[in-house]
């Protein structure tokens, strides 16, 4: 799961403009591993993007990731 936590945190900060303020936290359960990505406030629009695309698309990204791993992982955008 240390992967996982690894892609989200490199295309965080490939997208902000604090790369120093991007942390991701991973709560791991039995079946399913959850990636909590914080950003700096100025920073959280461009995580989501225009109607949630880039959130979905970074979603997409774990979830073939995780797959591939044989794991669920879900991320969580935090304020």
């Amino acid at each position: 799961m240390e992967k996982l936590k690894e892609l989200v945190t490199y295309i965080a900060k490939s997208l902000v403009d604090n790369p120093d303020k991007v942390e991701v936290r991973e709560v791991t359960g039995e079946q399913t591993a959850v990636l909590e990505l914080r950003v700096a406030p100025e920073d959280l629009g461009k995580i989501i993007g225009k109607q949630g695309k880039t959130a979905k698309a970074i979603r997409t990204i774990l979830g073939a990731a995780a797959a591939k791993a044989r794991k669920r992982a879900v991320l969580e955008i935090l304020e």
